[in-house]
C-alpha cells in the first residue's frame, strides 16, 4: 500500500513537471510570435521614409513646370513681337530713286544753295548721310566733302533731309555757268539731274556738306 501511494505522488510530480514544461514551451512559442510582428513593423518604418521621399522629388517636378511654364510663356511672348517687329519692319537703304530733290539758292551765304531731299516711298529706309555725291553736267568730278560727319539716320515716309552746296568761293576766279546738278546717294548709283531753282550758279571750288534734320544746320558751313 505504501509503495502504491508513493508511486501516485511520483506520477502526480511527473504530471505537473509536464505541465510545467508544456507551460514553457508555451511561453517560448509566445515570445518568437512577438517577434515576427516586431520584424513586421520594420518595413513599416521604412514606408514613412519612402513616403517623405516621395514629396520631395515631386516638389521639383512641380518647380519645373511652373518655371518651364513661366519661361516658356513669357519667353514666346516677350521675344517673338519684337523679332517679329524686327523682321516685318526691317528697314532697308535709301537709293537715289528713293527720294526727290529740289536744289534752291540761298540768299546767305554767297554762293551757296540748299539741297532737299524727300523720301516719297511710303516705307522709311536708311538715310547714307556721309555719301552724297553731287556732279555738275559737263563737268569732271564730284563736289568736296565739307563740315561733320553726320550718324547714318532713318528717314521716314515723307520726311525731309538737307545738305548745304558751296559752288564757288568769292576768292576763286573764274568758273562754269550751270543750271542743274546731278545728285546721286552714293557714287556708285546712276544720279538724278535737277534744275538749280535760283540759277544759273558760278561753279569754281564747289562742296556738299552732309545731310543734316534741318535747313540751317545744313546752311551753316
Amino acid at each position: 500500500m505504501a509503495i502504491s501511494a508513493r508511486s501516485r505522488r511520483t506520477t502526480a510530480v511527473l504530471a505537473a513537471l509536464s505541465l510545467g514544461m508544456l507551460a514553457l514551451t508555451a511561453c517560448n512559442g509566445d515570445g518568437d510570435t512577438d517577434a515576427a510582428p516586431s520584424t513586421a513593423t520594420t518595413p513599416s518604418a521604412t514606408a514613412p521614409d519612402k513616403g517623405s521621399d516621395a514629396p520631395s522629388s515631386a516638389a521639383p517636378s512641380d518647380g519645373g513646370s511652373t518655371g518651364g511654364g513661366s519661361d516658356s510663356g513669357g519667353g514666346a511672348t516677350a521675344s517673338a513681337d519684337p523679332a517679329a517687329d524686327d523682321q516685318d519692319g526691317g528697314v532697308g537703304m535709301c537709293e537715289t530713286t528713293d527720294l526727290s530733290y529740289t536744289v534752291t539758292v540761298a540768299s546767305s551765304p554767297v554762293n551757296h544753295a540748299l539741297l532737299t531731299a524727300v523720301n516719297k516711298q511710303s516705307d522709311p529706309c536708311l538715310l547714307p548721310v556721309n555719301e552724297l555725291s553731287l556732279t555738275i553736267p559737263g563737268l569732271d568730278g564730284a563736289f568736296q566733302h565739307m563740315g561733320p560727319e553726320n550718324e547714318d539716320r532713318i528717314l521716314k515716309a515723307g520726311e525731309k533731309a538737307y545738305a548745304g552746296i558751296m559752288f564757288s568761293r568769292a576768292d576763286t576766279p573764274g568758273g562754269k555757268s550751270a543750271d542743274k546738278a546731278e545728285i546721286a546717294l552714293t557714287a556708285a548709283e546712276t544720279p538724278a539731274t535737277v534744275t538749280i531753282a535760283g540759277g544759273p550758279v558760278t561753279v569754281n571750288d564747289s562742296e556738299v556738306t552732309s545731310f543734316f534734320t534741318t535747313a540751317e544746320d545744313a546752311l551753316t558751313y
